[in-house]
């Protein structure tokens, strides 16, 4: 037998089983950046106010899933919706690793 002959089959399982998974909903959000605040200074903001993030300007921003980065990305308008580019994609091995 020769190397086509036995990856086929094994190929074959696998986009089966990622088929199986099409379906499942997860959710994906976009972090602009993160910062730490006490309860009174929380408790003191109000409109106008501004909180600094741990992120510079133009930085990549995170795109998670489930919680997990998955990926780096920009936003960019798509007609008169915010939406975003992915720039970095995290090794999916890497990610595996993280669940």
């Amino acid at each position: 037998m020769s190397d086509n002959e036995i990856e086929a089959p094994t190929l074959s399982r696998e986009s089966e089983k990622l088929r199986a998974l099409e379906n499942i909903e997860v959710e994906m959000s976009v972090e602009v950046g993160r910062t730490e605040i006490s309860i009174s200074d929380l408790l003191r903001l109000n409109e106008g106010s501004v909180v600094e993030l741990d992120r510079l300007a133009g930085e990549p921003l995170d795109i998670l899933v489930n919680g997990t980065m998955i990926a780096k990305g920009e936003v960019v308008m798509v007609g008169e919706r915010f939406g975003i580019r992915f720039s970095d994609i995290v090794d999916p091995e890497k990610r595996v690793d993280k669940i």
